[in-house]
């Protein structure tokens, strides 16, 4: 089979392998559509610290069921069809730690991430746990289908925000995950504003519904201003700048929720004002990818009230060199970028 291996930092190689067997409770899957992330390009380049090289990535996948492991050979499996068509949950929790007890195994001990810690979708077969695949509906698209991953971090984000139509939500960062809340969030009825240092990534924004703000010096007075002097009810982070995670609680209105989603390098601390955890009262969480959103991330992307897929840029598999190495001289060269394989 064709595969892209990233050998090291900055050597992104399309090579040939043999087809990977599924072991035991695993399903072979045929790639059709594999969607670029900020976490490939951080591969890359170097900077993530959990990937071990060589190895293929990618964990935003779409593709049909070619095959089951020994023990779970269709019709005796519960799992879909072989031919079927089905999106990877890339999150593969043990079962066993506390986190994946309480429903959480997006934030398991020993976490293995699709794509990180085992091979991705670059290429035309993957191999992951049965219970890691989703059903896609008739009616969507592989190069559709795909989207379900970002989208379902946008899900989470807002059910952890506990985003309503009674609310008004500030975005911070209207990159690809920036872009999937806003339109998660405009599909639950709420009223969404979104900023950016990037008028190019405020444009597209508005785009999909949401009501610009400049971002950088000044982002506060203007919040001041739109909001009456109350801050926004709810605020969720996409950017994983510290500064931008920071200024959260002088954007958020006092009673109201903070979600930050965005990454920071490890040992990278982040300060608030203690005083305001009591004076305004607010809900700070977290957010990580997501856990048992992929279904509403699909019913949502079949619904027609995800515009996401009309701005992605599509390749062949043999150009991952070049888009990769576009990429790392401009993150902002594609709003997204997904190959047809």
């Amino acid at each position: 089979m064709r595969a892209a291996i990233f050998n090291a930092p900055k050597d992104l190689l399309l090579t040939e392998l043999p087809r990977p067997e599924p072991g035991l409770g695993e399903v072979l899957v045929r790639v059709r559509a594999a969607g670029v992330c900020a976490g490939d390009l951080y591969i890359h380049t170097g900077k993530n610290p959990y990937v071990s090289y060589p190895r293929i990535g990618c964990h935003e996948i779409a593709g049909e069921v070619a095959g089951y492991g020994p023990q779970v050979s269709w019709p005796q499996a519960s799992g879909p069809e072989i031919g079927s068509s089905v999106v990877v949950d890339p999150f593969v929790g043990c079962g066993s730690c506390y986190p994946c007890r309480i429903g959480k195994r997006n934030c398991c001990a020993s976490l293995s991430i699709v794509g990180i810690h085992r091979e991705g979708g670059f290429a035309d077969y993957v191999v992951v746990p049965t219970g890691n695949i989703v059903p896609v509906p008739q009616t969507l698209s592989p190069f559709e289908a795909v989207f379900a991953e970002p989208v379902a971090i946008g899900v989470q984000g807002c059910r952890r925000g506990e985003v309503t139509a009674a609310d008004t939500v500030l975005v911070l960062g209207a990159g690809p995950i920036g872009l999937a809340i806003i339109e998660v969030a405009r599909a639950r009825g709420a009223k969404v504003y979104a900023t950016d240092l990037s008028q190019e990534r405020l444009a597209t924004a508005a785009q999909f519904g949401a009501i610009p703000i400049a971002g950088g010096e000044g982002l506060l007075d203007r919040v001041m201003e739109i909001t009456a002097g109350e801050g926004m009810p709810v605020v969720m982070e996409a950017t994983g700048a510290p500064p931008a995670m920071e200024q959260t609680i002088e954007l958020v209105a006092s009673g109201g929720r903070i979600v930050i989603l965005g990454l920071v390098r490890k040992g990278q601390e982040v300060r608030f004002p203690g005083l305001d955890f009591t004076r305004k009262e607010v809900t700070i969480v977290g957010s990580r990818a997501s856990v048992d959103c992929f279904p509403e991330a699909l019913e949502l992307i079949a619904s027609g009230r995800i515009g996401y897929p009309k701005i992605a840029s599509f390749f062949a598999l043999e150009e991952a060199p070049e888009v990769f190495e576009t990429l790392a001289a401009d993150p902002t060269a594609y709003h997204k970028a997904v190959f047809r394989i």
